[in-house]
């Protein structure tokens, strides 16, 4: 398990999710791996991914999504 603190893009806010993932899999997604998110990341679900790779919260893209 790895604490993750991400700034929203959106908000501005730091934000902290705990994921079921290694350091060493978040090291090869960082520096730029060719191998898909979800191959990478196989246990984590499409808003754990998100958060990783962009920062941004379910919360984050609801209110995105509710202003369009």
């Amino acid at each position: 398990m790895i604490k993750l603190e991400r700034k929203s893009p959106k908000t501005g806010k730091v934000n902290v999710m705990i994921l079921n993932t290694d350091k060493k899999s978040l090291d090869e997604y960082y520096a730029g791996s060719d191998r898909l998110v979800q191959i990478i990341f196989p246990k984590l679900n499409v808003d754990e991914r998100e958060f990783i790779m962009t920062g941004y919260t379910a919360e984050d893209w609801e209110n995105i999504h509710e202003r369009t």
